[in-house]
């Protein structure tokens, strides 16, 4: 019973950590990235604030997730 809850909150978390990460931008710095451009811009000072920053901390909390999940669906219970 605990395994079936287990195995459906898993999936439900990787489907998640899914849309997540491809509703993300691209980290591609284009051309500024070649000319070495500052990055102590307001922009980058204030990420966390942002929707962009959101994104990547519901990223990190679902991946924690799903790696305790796959670690708790993995352990061999004795019965």
């Amino acid at each position: 019973m605990l395994r079936t809850i287990l195995m459906v909150l898993f999936i439900i978390v990787c489907v998640a950590l899914c849309i997540v990460v491809l509703m993300q931008k691209g980290r591609d710095s284009g051309i500024g990235g070649l000319t070495g451009g500052s990055s102590d811009t307001y922009w980058s000072k204030n990420k966390a604030r942002s929707r962009e920053g959101m994104m990547i901390m519901i990223t990190r909390v679902l991946t924690i997730a799903a790696l305790l999940l796959a670690c708790a669906l993995n352990v061999q219970l004795p019965g």
